[in-house]
């Protein structure tokens, strides 16, 4: 079979998914070409407000590729946002609030794995716990008018960000959100091209198997579990010193409960995650604009339009995706 046979199969494969892409490519020329300055705008904010779902369905995806089902990403966020707000607040250091955002992420993730892979407590019920002890936590000990301690800035990439459209897009963004783009192709890499990733998903798949052969499958879940809540902290730091600068209770939203379906949406797949995330941020982005452009519609329909079209796609393609076979089910080691 030759290049393009296989080209050609491929998009048969996926022929909604390619007619969609070329109607918003198209529909973004069109838009750019009549109103480029609104077209850049909203395309900034869409790969924006993409961000931290990007990294809490990295999060996810993680953890279920080891075969831990992570309904606590929501959690996760929440907690990690409001450690990094404290840090930001009162010690002024920017970089620190997001290294302890990273750390608190991970300590969730520990605590995750522990109930999961130690305890084998159900683990939707594990995630369920992280989500309710993040939200308690954070609005017993969160102070109403506390001054954040500032923002991390947007930082162009040189001549980079003088590209039409693009510059402004991809090369003009505060750190977190570069990191996001970093991250996806790292991981895409990690996982489908090292020796740690095949490890991961053997734990995934078959972890009898893979224990026959040598890996220790504890062990691969723990530190998959913790490096995940490590990027799920970082979408918490995004939320609370990148995106707003400050700290609101149970500001995440549901972005890690969106997140967990963007993964789906992917197909468990750390590209596939990608451009679900960039569709739900741009739909964010676009109801974003409406508001703005004084549509007389009501603002809550209005702020429906990134879950209906999230709810829709997926009606549309879950059942087409195959989760890890060993997700969520822990493991007995035999003897």
């Amino acid at each position: 079979m030759n290049a393009s046979t296989r080209i050609v199969e491929f998009l048969k494969k996926r022929r909604v998914l390619t007619i969609l892409s070329a109607i918003i490519v198209i529909a973004i020329a069109w838009s750019y070409n009549n109103n480029p300055v609104v077209t850049q705008a909203v395309l900034a904010s869409a790969l924006r407000h993409s961000t931290p779902i990007v990294l809490g369905a990295l999060c996810g995806l993680i953890c279920e590729r080891s075969g831990i089902v992570n309904i606590g990403i929501e959690g996760q966020m929440l907690i990690a946002a409001f450690t990094s707000f404290l840090v930001s607040a009162f010690v002024g250091n920017l970089l620190l609030a997001v290294l302890v955002g990273i750390l608190t992420g991970m300590i969730a993730g520990l605590l995750l794995a522990f109930m999961s892979v130690t305890l084998k407590v159900d683990q939707i019920i594990g995630g369920t716990v992280i989500n309710i002890l993040a939200l308690g936590i954070t609005g017993f000990f969160y102070q109403q008018g506390l001054a954040g301690g500032g923002k991390l800035p947007i930082i162009p990439l040189g001549p980079l960000a003088d590209i039409p459209l693009l510059g402004r897009v991809l090369f003009t963004n505060p750190p977190i959100t570069y990191s996001a783009l970093i991250l996806v192709f790292l991981v895409h890499f990690m996982l489908f091209h090292t020796r740690w990733g095949l490890r991961t998903r053997s734990v995934g798949e078959h972890p009898r198997a893979a224990d026959t052969v040598g890996i220790n499958v504890f062990l691969t879940r723990y530190i998959n579990v913790i490096i995940a809540g490590g990027i799920g902290g970082l979408a918490g730091a995004f939320l609370s010193i990148e995106s707003v600068g400050s700290f609101e209770r149970a500001m995440t939203n549901g972005r890690g409960f969106v997140a967990l379906a963007v993964m789906i949406f992917g197909k468990w797949t750390p590209l596939g995650a990608w451009g679900a995330g960039l569709l739900f941020g741009l739909t964010s982005a676009i109801q974003t604009q409406i508001q703005f452009g004084g549509i007389t519609i009501p603002h809550q329909f209005v702020g429906m339009l990134p879950y209906i079209i999230t709810i829709v796609v997926l009606a549309g393609f879950v059942g087409r995706s195959r989760p890890p076979a060993a997700e969520g089910v822990p493991y007995e080691k035999e003897g």
